[in-house]
């Protein structure tokens, strides 16, 4: 079974009629008769919530009955109250929306089948990838059609403050959850009885996202673990036989909030999530944003992945004990694989990789030549295919057109001008005094982290590969052990910034080298690793890819070395004042000609950046870094 363009049945027939026509999903075989109100009274009467209301009551000044009462309210502000004549109105509603905003979107209907049968046999858990707002509604647009149960989606408490919008929300399977929940301990019982009620009864799949917030950057970030602890604990606890995963993963080929997010990485807050704000917004549909896929990946039984590996007897003694570790492999090795092998990568990303080694000043001025930008384009298509990426490249449509097409999809970003692809840098309103030299830089800044988030789209097929590439460049070595010594030393720097898998170096060593052998452009025994004449151009490229972040990491450890060294007063900086410092530190050097790599002004680099430091200790291990960094950009 093969993938459906489920706008193409709705642009043949009526939306009111496709809301209103009968709704019968099969749902979970062992679920009890159990409307909403019901899943809240079961949730407050819990066994645990009973203890953990006479721990607060006995540790504070409040009766019973005000806890209960506190806890009640919590309940109220969080639980959903999923109604079928609400998902009809969000199914009419979104098959107008999601027609004006894009052309197709693709869902792989082998996954969905196994969905559908997977649902039917045990607690389902949908765990799709986060990259835009879209991905909150697609899920349960997608179920909805297909007469799948629709899920309950975990969500942000502030969307539920807006008018109107947010109780629609709610009553189409929203739950929300505060965005900081400290040390409140009567918040997290209710909040982890709550899901883990949803998951004992088999209420409806539940759906979350594992990375928590939007990836601000396309690429996937660390997951969350606190969701993930409390949707599995049920099998744990021996409460329910299994529990079912289902990674999701969602393509676009433009993101709706690509200048939103780019803004927010240069330290522009997001805004508030309002009606009025929302209604606002409503000059994207006016815009086209190419496809959409949503690929249902393969179902993980949670028994069968943990079946010698945790005992659930000893877990029902000690339940805060779960490894914690153990968890963070599972999401990484599995759920974080499965859902990059089911991602589709556009010709944009790879037009994104090429213009982004092309020099920033050529982009702003001249502009890259259109042949060129082909050429290299084709070229990696192919490095790319042989790396085992799923490309959506249309068929039967010339490879010149389909690439114009992508640059004309893309306009708020690049423009063909005669033979040239120049970048488009923000419009500014018209203005007394010109802009100073740092607000251009900014402007520039803006342009170069779209196009970067959508070079990350391509990360997971390139990265491996990438790493190997630099390490051979820079040790200039072809000892396969001192090659995998720093091929390890450089994840340990980067494990903040791309999804590793603990203990799995030796793997992804291996897989660089597989795919580099594979495509020709090195030799590797047992003892030596040697790049062909072939495989030059290749190696050159890869170490472009990667290029950005080692520099924007040599900035940032430069930075960090002059405040350790020369600031007194180090210790009462804020984290808000640092990333303030740092960006200035770094405008400067884009102004001096010192740096062309815009990303290192971005705000999740730099927090990585200190994340790595945090964990790698001393100033020794600091300098260690610096001094390589030197070397990967010499």
């Amino acid at each position: 079974l093969g993938e459906l363009d489920i706008l193409e049945e709705r642009r043949q027939s009526g939306d009111l009629s496709h809301a209103l026509r009968t709704f019968s999903p099969q749902p979970y075989k062992e679920k009890p008769p159990c409307s909403a109100s019901d899943l809240s009274k079961r949730t407050l009467e819990s066994q645990y919530l009973q203890y953990v209301f006479k721990e607060i009551a006995t540790e504070s000044s409040l009766s019973m009955e005000e806890v209960k009462e506190d806890a009640r309210l919590l309940l109220e502000e969080m639980s959903q109250n999923l109604q079928l004549g609400f998902i009809r109105l969000m199914g009419y509603t979104l098959s107008k929306v999601f027609k004006r905003l894009y052309t197709n979107i693709y869902v792989n209907m082998e996954g969905l089948n196994m969905l559908q049968q997977a649902i039917q046999e045990s607690p389902v858990i949908l765990m799709p990838t986060h990259r835009s707002y879209i991905d909150f509604l697609i899920i349960s647009y997608v179920l909805f059609t297909y007469d799948i149960p629709v899920p309950v989606i975990a969500a942000g408490l502030p969307l539920a403050g807006m008018k109107l919008v947010g109780e629609i929300l709610r009553r189409s399977g929203a739950f929300f959850i505060r965005r900081s929940i400290g040390s409140d301990k009567l918040y997290w019982a209710v909040l982890s009885e709550y899901v883990k009620t949803i998951v004992r009864t088999g209420f409806a799949p539940l759906e979350f996202f594992v990375e928590g917030l939007r990836s601000r950057t396309l690429k996937s970030v660390p997951p969350k673990l606190g969701m993930m602890h409390m949707v599995l604990e049920p099998y744990f606890k021996g409460e329910v036989f299994d529990i079912t995963l289902v990674p999701i993963s969602i393509s676009y080929d433009r993101v709706l909030e690509e200048s939103l997010l780019a803004h927010e990485l240069l330290g522009i807050p997001k805004p508030k999530e309002t009606t009025k704000g929302l209604f606002k917004a409503t000059k994207v549909l006016q815009e086209d944003y190419g496809c959409m896929h949503v690929n249902f990946g393969q179902p993980l039984s949670v028994r069968e992945l943990c079946q010698g590996k945790i005992n659930r007897s000893q877990y029902n003694l000690t339940p805060r004990q779960v490894k914690t570790s153990y968890l963070k492999h599972l999401v990484t090795l599995t759920v974080f694989r499965i859902q990059e092998e089911g991602s589709y990568i556009s010709p944009w990303s790879l037009m994104a990789c090429v213009l982004l080694q092309c020099p920033t000043s050529t982009l702003t001025e001249r502009g890259m030549v259109w042949s060129e930008l082909k050429d290299r384009t084709l070229w990696l298509k192919k490095l790319a295919l042989r790396f085992g990426a799923h490309l959506r490249w249309p068929e039967q449509v010339s490879d010149q057109n389909v690439l114009l097409s992508m640059v004309a999809l893309h306009h708020s970003i690049v423009a063909h001008k005669g033979d040239r692809v120049c970048l488009v840098r923000e419009e500014v309103p018209i203005r007394k005094h010109r802009l100073s030299a740092e607000e251009e830089v900014n402007r520039t800044a803006v342009a170069m982290l779209m196009l970067a988030s959508y070079r990350n789209q391509s990360l997971h097929i390139f990265l491996r590969p990438a790493m190997l590439a630099t390490v051979i460049q820079v040790t200039k070595s072809t000892q396969r052990d001192e090659l995998f010594t720093f091929f390890c030393f450089l994840k340990e720097i980067l494990s903040n910034e791309f999804i590793f898998v603990p203990g799995k170096s030796t793997q992804d060593f291996e897989e660089a080298c597989f795919l580099m052998k594979d495509c020709g452009a090195i030799l590797f025994s047992p003892e030596e690793v040697t790049v062909t004449e072939a495989g030059q151009e290749v190696v050159s490229f890869l170490c472009a890819f990667i290029q950005p972040f080692i520099r924007s990491y040599q900035v940032m450890n430069t930075y960090v070395i002059l405040v350790c060294y020369y600031t007194t007063n180090k210790n009462n900086i804020s984290e808000k004042e640092f990333h303030l410092a740092v960006r200035s530190f770094v405008v400067k050097l884009i102004l001096s000609g010192e740096l062309q790599t815009y990303e290192a002004l971005s705000s999740d680099i730099q927090k990585n950046v200190l994340s790595a430091l945090r964990t790698l200790g001393s100033l020794l291990e600091l300098e260690k870094i610096f001094t390589h960094s030197l070397l990967l950009t010499s």
